[in-house]
């Protein structure tokens, strides 16, 4: 409610503020993350990894060289707060066939997805990612061991990342799974290869998985709001006590029209600097994704700004205004057209900026 009356108000900036308490609150919703693969793959001396504890932790899940997880169990990390990681029974463990490992692993209460690997890419693993994809939820490829099969390879490290995920994509794609997150990591060294970089996606993916639904809901009414804003206008726009209300201090300046309009949605310069102070940007990063902001450029590039501006145009309304009565309403006519793509351009204008601070929002700083 704070956001609509925000938007129909013109308060941009605290239609920012408002959407970036929304995701603050978001943020501490739980996760529930399921860590799956091939039993032996490693799963639990990843879990350690990714908590940044050792093996020998008074809170470590237990590993070792035979199976060591038989019941699924969970785990907390300072490092990723209100997550739940789950350690599941690799598949094979606890039952004789796939399908009935999904159902006794209840895969439809985790909100997220990472399929350990190592030394091979099994039928198994393609199968977990079809039904992950299949249920439109997100999931990480994690090749784990990394440092073990360098040791023992010929190949560098960087032709080995290269066989190691062409062999993981030609395998998903035979069940014509879409591309996923890869990783190569090795659970003894947290720091090394591609865990820096899991970290720092998974972290920004938490934001997504728990605003996701929020965000789209909010994209939805941020439109209807303009759009119902603009269908009120479009019925007073060439009324002096409108023309009044907004400044306009000549209806035929279409430069004066135009600022004008901004400043009523909220997208003029200073309500820009403000959003992009408060979402911590640049504001050329809201300024370059509008429309031209002079009316002579935006008359070029916008072919019915073209047509309603160019010299013919205006002779023919010159032309006009020395016949009585019909003149005038002619010219009235045609500049309510003119102030109505005015204000659909400025319209579209806002809802591009709320859409770059929906999506900025989710994004950590």
């Amino acid at each position: 409610m704070n956001i609509e009356k925000a938007i129909a108000d013109g308060n941009l900036p605290e239609v920012v503020s408002a959407i970036r308490e929304t995701v603050k609150i978001m943020s501490r919703t739980p996760v529930n993350i399921a860590v799956t693969g091939d039993s032996g793959n490693g799963m639990s001396s990843f879990i350690n990894a990714l908590r940044n504890i050792g093996h020998e932790g008074e809170d470590s899940a237990p590993v070792g060289v035979v199976k060591t997880t038989h019941t699924c169990a969970s785990y907390l990390s300072p490092h990723f707060p209100n997550v739940v990681l789950w350690d599941l029974p690799g598949t094979g463990c606890a039952t004789d066939s796939l399908e009935n490992y999904l159902m006794e692993m209840q895969f439809s209460r985790y909100d997220f997805f990472i399929i350990i690997a190592s030394e091979q890419f099994s039928v198994s693993h393609v199968m977990l990612a079809k039904t992950i994809e299949d249920m439109r939820k997100k999931f990480y490829i994690v090749w784990t061991k990394l440092d073990m099969v360098l040791s023992t390879s010929a190949l560098t490290e960087g032709q080995l990342r290269q066989s190691i995920i062409e062999n993981i994509l030609e395998n998903l794609q035979k069940k014509q799974v879409c591309e996923p997150p890869i990783f190569l990591v090795s659970s003894l060294e947290p720091l090394l290869h591609d865990f820096p970089k899991l970290r720092d996606m998974l972290r920004t993916d938490l934001i997504k998985i728990r605003c996701h639904d929020l965000l789209q809901k909010l994209s939805h009414t941020c439109e209807m709001v303009i759009n119902d804003k603009v269908t009120s206008l479009q019925k007073k726009i060439t009324t002096q006590s409108f023309q009044d209300a907004c400044g306009i201090s000549d209806a035929d300046d279409l430069a004066v029209c135009l600022n004008a309009y901004q400043s009523f949605f909220g997208v003029d310069d200073e309500s820009l600097w403000q959003v992009a102070q408060r979402m911590g940007r640049i504001f050329t990063d809201y300024m370059n994704i509008m429309k031209p902001r002079d009316v002579q450029v935006l008359s070029k590039r916008d072919w019915k700004m073209t047509c309603m501006t160019c010299a013919v145009m205006k002779a023919f309304l010159s032309l006009l205004s020395y016949i009585p009565w019909l003149g005038d309403y002619i010219i009235c006519y045609f500049r309510g057209m003119k102030h109505r793509l005015l204000l659909a351009i400025v319209a579209e204008d806002t809802k591009t900026i709320l859409r770059k601070v929906l999506e900025d929002s989710i994004i950590p700083q």
